[in-house]
Parts: C-alpha cells; structure tokens; sequence
C-alpha cells in the first residue's frame, strides 16, 4: 500500500495529458496496473481547475487505445506459439502475465466473439489481455478499435466521475484509500450500464420485429 500511495502522489505531481496517455498506454499493454490510479486522480485534479475532466477521459481512452492496439498488433504479427512462449517466461511472469491469463482471455473472446473486446474492457481480469485473441484472430482493426474505444470509454468516464466527486468530499490524502473502498461499486456501475445497453438493443431489436414490413 505504501508503494502505491507514492506512486499515486508520483502520478499527482506530474499529471497531464500527455503523462495520462502514456500511463494509459501502459496500463492497457504488457504491463498492468490499475487505471484507477491514473484517472481518478487526474479527474480529482480537474475538479481543482488544473485540467478539464473531458480531456481527462479523452486523453485516458487515447491511452488505452495505444496499449490495446500494440497488443493486438503483436499478437497479429507473431502469433500464438510466441504469445504463449511470452506468457510462460520470467519476463512474461514480471508483466503479471501467465498462460492461464492468456487462455482465459482467448476462451472469453471465442465465447462471446468481437464484442468481447468491448465488453472486456470493462472487467477487469480481462481487460488488458482482451486485445490478444482479437489480433490472433486476426479481427477487423476498425471494429476492434470501435468496440475497445466504447469500452475504455465507458470506464474512464465512471473513474473520472468518481475523482471528480472525491475532491469535493475528501482531502487528498484519503482518496487512494476510497477508491480501493469504492472499487467494486465501480463495477457494479459497469455492469448497470452494460445491462441498459443490453436493454436498449433487446428494445431495438423488438420494436423492428414489431414494425409492419414496408410493402
């Protein structure tokens, strides 16, 4: 915990947007940690006036979009016996990567197809690995980048709400301990909005079905 909180006052002293998208970049690669101590911060420090929260979420998704697109270009180039070659190493085991992470990623996308990669990026075993099966499955990198964009969206929008909230409600110093206390209310967030989208194409899809055919 102590490390994070320096980490957390390390990302504090020098965030911007530029220093958001490289932080994001490399949260959503080979080398994973949580975006909660990226733009929950920076959202907090909007709140102050030292950044606008919009570009916050946009520069943080930019982000994200950078580390995904580099995993799925890897794995499209290189392709499965390497990744997996990777993913058994030392060095695989210090980006806190494994071969069972790597089949559960792959198991998740052949379960649920291209919308994994938007709904992977929204849990957070899966998502900076989602982008690997989508490049060895070789997927459309416009749909790819698509559905990855609405994900982290999605996500930091929910994180950059949450710091923007927290700086009215707690000093600094007590806002990497809410956060962790906050952590699963944010997924149940997701899941909320994940269920209205749901909804809302059920109700598309049955309002169509409805509609008398043109003749």
């Amino acid at each position: 915990m102590g490390s994070i909180a320096f980490y957390l006052q390390w990302c504090l002293d020098h965030l911007n947007y530029w220093t958001i998208t490289l932080l994001m970049a490399i949260e959503s690669s080979f080398i994973p940690f949580p975006s909660e101590v990226v733009v929950t911060p920076a959202a907090y420090k909007a709140a102050e006036g030292e950044l606008n929260v919009v570009w916050v979420v946009v520069f943080a998704t930019l982000g994200a979009n950078i580390g995904a697109l580099f995993n799925y270009y890897l794995a499209y180039f290189v392709g499965r016996p390497i990744i997996y070659r990777f993913a058994a190493s030392r060095w695989g085991r210090l980006c806190l990567i494994d071969v069972d992470k790597v089949k559960k990623a792959e198991a998740f996308f052949d379960r649920h197809g291209a919308v994994s990669t938007f709904v992977g990026r929204l849990l957070p075993a899966i998502r900076q690995l989602i982008s690997i099966p989508a490049g060895l499955a070789r997927m459309k990198q416009s749909t790819f980048l698509l559905y990855t964009t609405l994900g982290a969206g999605i996500w930091n929008s929910v994180l950059a709400t949450a710091g923007f909230y927290f700086q009215k409600a707690m000093p600094l110093d007590e806002l990497m301990a809410k956060v962790t206390e906050y952590n699963d209310i944010f997924k149940y967030i997701v899941f909320g909005i994940l269920g209205l989208i749901v909804l809302y194409f059920v109700y598309l899809a049955l309002t169509h079905k409805r509609s008398p055919k043109a003749e």
